[in-house]
């Protein structure tokens, strides 16, 4: 049966709710009364003083001003009146913040009622729906130490603010103190502050495009400072542009045409000391600590920070990039401008992820050259830089150094069904190389075969490991040339990556501040913050990888020495992009780790300016000065590291044809398993070209030794003229059962040999072996001509001596059976032919070969 209420209880319960219900209400409006009476409005005469605490300073680690923060609300800031405020420019910013602005009284209560619902779901203050009016009251009426907090206190008073505001001031007062007084990043407040920091002009002759660009800075003006991070704040530009769209303050047409039109960054410092000395480090610091703290507290609140810059390291670096720069202006040996404007310069401690230099640009002032974008954290293509991250990927796939790679033309199949087929720098083929050279070399065919070996997610995924985020986790977006440097990264987080390499594979975060202190009751954690050291890399990887990038003799053949060398073991790779866009330099020791890129902001092409022409000169001089005062030290030999000799053609155990061994290094467990087989000898008439059956008169055969090539590589083999063994057997000669041993006597050679009718007696003995007639040579851009050679070998009968090798009718070596004459390429079709003296002392002269250098 159910339970029935009597009318007594139900209205006693009713006057209970009642009064409930009443006594909350004169609560709240007993709070709301006491917060509207405590929380006073400014008069306007105290807007602008507020107490400071002091110049903020940065300091590099060693004590050394860096810069010590003008007071935004001096002198230095310049407030403009609303009618010198372009209309875009508040349009853009009611269209980002506060659409409403002109019709709310200081708050938005649908946009309060979203906010609720957004923290009611998360448990936590994750919405504000702040209006215009709001964000004026908590960036410039809030106790600073209240603004910061994110409670329903600060809500409250920041709404009761906003109300007072809006009954004082009229909407225009308010906009134009919010557009006189707000934070635009880079110690800028107000927005004549920041037209003149990104733009160099006043805020009146703001564009469109410049306007939106700087309405959608407040939001977040580290992560969209156009400085910084151009592509970040690109895209905010668009959803300001798209959200004036939707206000109907402008047409489609016209959005699309500002986020189509270009942006040129210019400063308007012209103050003597008004910019830091490592501007670009100094000012990203103070980004940082200002969305970490406060930009007030920051700009105002007397602290101390200092950086782990090194001051005089900082100006070598300086110093350097703009030397070379001006010198590819102006090249010494008279040669055209190599148009190389731009450039940046990393340095970390690869130990525990500390910048101790970072130059962004050359010239901090020249906005010709957009100087005041820091290059060092721009997205650019890395060229062959990348490559070390696909061999290490290689390597822990069970690859070694003495993996035999062929660099011979290829075509591949890309994901998305495309053909691929690479070519090196130098327009060549170089044949079979082990790892260790292709690596050192920097073959582009060898890397793609690496590549399509341990497929495109291993590589994003060990770039991911090295901390390289900007390439995404998305295969799908790149195909094979991304080992050749097809995606885009940055300066700092590729120097990053190699720090991993130096450091035995232990990864460290880069940071740049030491410690902060400032007044009581200010705190703030000292030291890197999150930089824990993580291990991306097996320690084996991470030697062999250096072990192979400071193998100087390794890369001597593709590079020479020189400005990829310094006074210690360095380990160092270069980039150039195919079309003169991008030129890097990266290499380490296990002490330091330095980082080179040279180009243009505007990604013009330079002329011919290649890794060790351009960056290298650079990263050299950097390399010096950042080691001076420290002992060399060889990097580290982890445990697991074995040593044994190889066949250097093929990588494989020597065998007893094997024409030379070296020493390589190998993982435990991971070393060739059997002896060569790729190299044969074989008894050859040299003359016909056929392989002399075991009867073959001895006088005519030479024995020679041939390398075995997989069949794909037949054909250049071929075009370089490198000796094949024949395929024909010899046929019978007349005679020939009379001479199946070498003759007794000089005569009885003579002749054996004027018995064969094919050639004339003067020219049989000697036969050009390399190069092969028609043979073409490509000279390399990223070379020095002077090392650049061809190998010339000679064919010779028994019995022929004193033979010498012409080239052009001049004599350019001897030869003997076992060896070969190095000629260095010259642009042109050339003649070569050997001469020799027969066993009667005659004079004996090879066919002439013809080839061409290009």
């Amino acid at each position: 049966m159910a339970r029935r209420y009597s009318p007594y209880w139900m209205g006693r319960a009713l006057q209970y709710a009642l009064r409930l219900l009443v006594a909350s209400a004169v609560l709240l409006a007993l709070v709301g009364c006491w917060l509207w009476i405590t929380t006073d409005l400014p008069a306007p005469d105290r807007l602008r003083a507020r107490a400071t605490l002091g110049n903020t300073r940065v300091l590099d680690r060693h004590g050394r001003l860096l810069y010590s923060v003008p007071d935004p609300f001096g002198a230095y800031r310049r407030p403009v009146a609303i009618n010198d405020i372009p209309l875009v420019v508040r349009q853009a910013t009611i269209a980002v913040e506060d659409t409403g602005f002109y019709a709310n009284p200081g708050i938005d209560l649908r946009g309060i009622a979203r906010a609720a619902w957004l923290n009611l779901r998360s448990g936590a203050i994750v919405a504000g729906g702040s209006t215009i009016t709001q964000q004026l009251a908590r960036s410039f009426l809030l106790d600073p130490s209240l603004a910061r907090e994110r409670n329903l206190e600060r809500k409250v008073r920041e709404a009761i603010l906003a109300l007072k505001l809006t009954a004082t001031l009229s909407k225009d007062e308010i906009l134009t103190l919010y557009l006189n007084q707000t934070y635009y990043g880079g110690m800028s407040y107000g927005v004549e502050a920041a037209a003149q920091r990104i733009f160099g002009k006043p805020a009146r002759d703001l564009d469109l495009a410049e306007a939106a660009l700087l309405a959608g800075l407040p939001q977040a003006p580290s992560r969209y400072d156009p400085l910084a991070y151009p592509d970040a704040a690109r895209a905010r530009q668009r959803e300001t542009l798209a959200a004036m769209v939707r206000a109907g303050f402008i047409s489609a047409a016209q959005a699309d045409a500002a986020a189509a039109a270009p942006l040129r960054f210019g400063g308007g410092c012209t103050t003597p000391g008004c910019l830091p000395r490592a501007p670009h480090v100094v000012f990203s610091v103070l980004e940082q600590l200002a969305a970490e703290l406060d930009p007030d507290a920051v700009a105002r609140g007397g602290l101390t920070i200092t950086t782990t810059l090194d001051l005089g390291l900082q100006e070598s670096a300086e110093l350097a990039l703009q030397r070379q720069l001006a010198a590819l202006a102006a090249p010494h040996d008279g040669g055209p401008d190599r148009r190389a404007r731009n450039g940046a310069v990393v340095v970390l401690d690869p130990r525990d992820g500390a910048i101790l230099a970072l130059v962004g640009s050359p010239d901090f002032h020249n906005n010709a050259i957009q100087g005041q974008v820091n290059a060092a954290v721009a997205l650019r293509q890395p060229g062959s830089a990348i490559k070390p991250l696909t061999y290490a990927a290689a390597l822990e796939h069970g690859w070694t150094p003495a993996t035999s790679l062929l660099d011979v033309p290829a075509s591949f199949t890309d994901t998305d069904g495309r053909v691929y087929a690479p070519q090196n720098y130098d327009r060549a083929f170089h044949g079979p190389l082990l790892l260790r050279d292709a690596l050192a070399t920097s073959s582009n065919v060898a890397a793609v075969r690496t590549l399509d070996f341990v497929g495109i997610p291993a590589l994003l995924e060990m770039a991911s490991r090295l901390g390289i985020s900007s390439l995404g986790q998305a295969p799908g977006r790149f195909g094979l040339a991304l080992t050749l440097g097809g995606g885009e990264v940055t300066l700092l987080e590729l120097t990053a990556a190699y720090a991993a390499f130096a450091n035995g594979g232990v990864r460290v975060a880069p940071y740049a501040i030491l410690a902060v202190e400032g007044p009581p009751p200010f705190d703030h954690p000292a030291g890197p913050g999150d930089t824990t050291p993580t291990v991306v890399l097996e320690p084996g990887v991470a030697y062999l990888i250096s072990d192979i990038l400071s193998d100087r003799y390794a890369r001597k053949p593709a590079f020479g020495s020189g400005s990829l060398e310094i006074d210690r073991p360095a380990a160092v790779k270069t980039g150039t992009t195919t079309d003169w866009r991008d030129n890097w330099t990266i290499g380490y020791t296990p002490d330091r780790v330095a980082g080179v890129w040279i180009g243009n902001a505007d990604g013009r092409p330079m002329e011919s300016v290649t890794g060790v022409t351009g960056a290298a000169p650079i990263w050299r001089q950097v390399m010096l000065a950042a080691h001076r005062g420290l002992p060399p030290r060889p990097f580290p030999r982890p445990a697991g590291i074995v040593e044994m000799a190889i066949c250097v053609e093929g990588g494989l155990l020597p065998s007893p044809v094997c024409p030379a061994t070296r020493i390589e290094r190998f993982i435990a467990g991971h070393t060739p398993g059997r002896p060569d087989d790729t190299h044969v000898m074989m008894r050859v008439d040299p003359v016909l070209n056929c392989r002399a059956p075991a009867d073959y008169p001895q006088a005519r055969s030479v024995t020679r030794l041939f390398r075995l090539l997989p069949a794909d590589a037949e054909p250049w083999a071929v075009r370089a003229g490198l000796p094949r063994p024949p395929r024909a057997t010899c046929p019978a000669l007349p005679g020939a059962a009379h001479e199946r041993s070498a003759p007794d006597n000089l005569d009885a050679g003579k002749d054996a040999w004027t018995s064969v009718p094919l050639l004339p007696s003067s020219s049989a003995p000697l036969v050009i072996t390399s190069p092969a007639p028609r043979a073409v040579f490509a000279l390399s851009s990223d070379i020095p001509v002077d090392r650049q050679r061809a190998a010339i070998t000679v064919g010779i009968a028994p019995g022929v001596a004193q033979v010498e090798v012409i080239v052009d009718d001049e004599r350019v070596g001897s030869v003997n059976a076992a060896a070969r004459v190095l000629w260095p390429l010259q642009p042109g079709l050339h003649r070569v032919w050997a001469e020799g003296r027969d066993p009667a002392g005659r004079v004996v002269r090879s066919a002439v070969v013809e080839f061409n250098v290009r």
